[in-house]
């Protein structure tokens, strides 16, 4: 019986939490100095309720900067169970804009939650990468995108995303943007009867331990 009576409380506790960090990323991607009682009111917790779970601004914002991150990761294996892998990645491309436009809306709250003293470690970019990886793998052994391509290289063609005001028509930019990046891949794809031919194909590099010609490559900022 006391375990029956403790697994609801646990089920409401992490809803409350996520219901926290859910509005929080929406009012601090607005303001950086969104008030934490106003959080809580919108969030419908009481205000001991939320220092349990976050006894600072500092703690709030990291962990909602984490918690996304997870869920960006978390999303990419969801995709890959009900969509073809090239499409599981495209989508996958536009979940991964959302989180850079509340990563930029966000920027300055970051910021100050890593200036701050004592302040907990920014969260790593692992569980992104790891889950690019997977849909890539996915997708070349599809025959979907050319071989080669690491999560690395693929990062670092999308990494025009950081620089996009989310303050503008992002939605239109990024969709074009991914769609570029998702045409690229898919060039050289065993898959792809409609790939050119070698003799009209353009200039050609590999994915692997090479870069383009740097009188056309651009500086890249996270």
């Amino acid at each position: 019986m006391e375990q029956k009576r403790d697994a609801p409380l646990r089920s409401d506790a992490q809803r409350n939490r996520e219901r926290i960090l859910e509005v929080a990323l929406a009012e601090l991607t607005r303001s950086a100095d969104a008030p934490l009682s106003a959080i809580a009111k919108k969030a419908g917790v009481g205000q001991g309720t939320f220092y349990r779970n976050f006894p600072n601004r500092e703690a709030l914002v990291l962990e909602v900067y984490r918690y996304e991150t997870q869920q960006v990761a978390d999303a990419a294996a969801q995709l890959l169970g009900t969509r073809s892998p090239d499409r599981a990645l495209r989508e996958w491309m536009d979940r991964l804009a959302q989180f850079a436009m509340a990563k930029a809306g966000m920027a300055e709250a970051i910021r100050h939650a890593m200036s701050a003293s004592h302040g907990p470690a920014k969260p790593g970019h692992a569980p992104v990468t790891a889950a690019a990886e997977l849909l890539l793998r996915a997708c070349e052994d599809d025959g979907a995108i050319r071989p080669g391509v690491t999560s690395d290289d693929f990062l670092l063609a999308i990494a025009g995303l950081w620089q996009i005001d989310p303050r503008g028509d992002w939605q239109r930019r990024t969709a074009r943007l991914l769609d570029l990046v998702m045409d690229g891949l898919r060039t050289g794809a065993p898959g792809n009867a409609k790939d050119p031919s070698p003799g009209e194909q353009g200039p050609r590099w590999s994915s692997v331990g090479r870069s383009p010609d740097p009188s056309t490559s651009h500086n890249v900022v996270d």
